[in-house]
């Protein structure tokens, strides 16, 4: 789930060098070798827009590669969470979507860093209850406008819980991709942040916060020997800071 970011064109260089046939990565980017599957409780589906198949810094595939039930759909729009899953859900309301909208986690209750929200964006009674109960996640894989658009086009997110996070640090991409609210995460990052949380399994977000923090050194790396192959993005406007979901 990253911020709205324009990457400059890629080069021919780049476009003729060999990709990672399990995580779709240029050969210098890889981190498959250090990436063992975990067995997750809670199930997680990312959407992922057509558009945002980023071989350099996305990182949905490699939050996939990390869990034994992990699905990545990548598309604009689905009839039902089953087929976008493909297999059968029988209660909706038991999956939750990570909300992408205005709202901002208050917590004058103390309350951890993901909260239920309503669709009026208040905060949800018996939070505990609600967490306890989430079977799988639904994360949107994109810009601020690609995200939006797999909203608007997949009505029955409706049908599923809503959670926001209030991550107390921000996102490890620092520099390389500045995104435009502290609340701004990566794929995996927002994917480690939920799942430890709701199954209070911390090795799970340690062991995506190691890959990512990896493959983020390699990029940097990659930068420094061939600027040219790997362009720092361009900053655009939080477009949730004027419209509502």
């Amino acid at each position: 789930m990253s911020g709205e970011f324009v990457a400059e064109p890629a080069t021919a260089p780049t476009a003729a060098m060999p990709d990672c046939p399990h995580c779709r990565k240029l050969r210098p980017l890889c981190v498959c070798d250090g990436i063992t599957p975990i067995e997750n409780r809670v199930s997680l589906l990312i959407l992922q827009h057509p558009q945002e198949q980023d071989r350099t810094l996305g990182t949905a595939r490699l939050t996939a590669m990390h869990l034994t039930d992990a699905v990545l759909k990548i598309g604009l729009s689905w009839p039902s969470l089953s087929r976008a899953l493909g297999r059968r859900v029988g209660d909706p309301s038991r999956w939750a979507v990570l909300y992408l909208g205005s709202a901002k986690l208050v917590n004058p209750k103390g309350e951890g860093e993901i909260v239920a929200i309503n669709r009026k964006g208040e905060v949800e009674h018996d939070q505990r209850a609600i967490l306890e109960s989430i079977e799988g996640l639904v994360l949107l894989d994109g810009s601020w406008s690609q995200a939006k658009a797999l909203w608007w086009r997949n009505p029955w997110m409706l049908k599923c819980r809503r959670l926001i996070l209030g991550p107390q640090r921000p996102s490890r991409y620092g520099k390389l991709r500045r995104e435009p609210r502290r609340d701004g995460l990566s794929t995996i990052e927002a994917a480690a942040m939920t799942l430890s949380s709701l199954e209070q399994r911390p090795a799970i977000a340690q062991a995506m916060h190691a890959s990512f923090e990896r493959m983020l050194e390699k990029y940097r790396e990659f930068q420094a020997e061939q600027p040219g192959l790997a362009p720092k993005p361009r900053r655009r406007r939080d477009f949730r800071r004027h419209r509502k979901l």
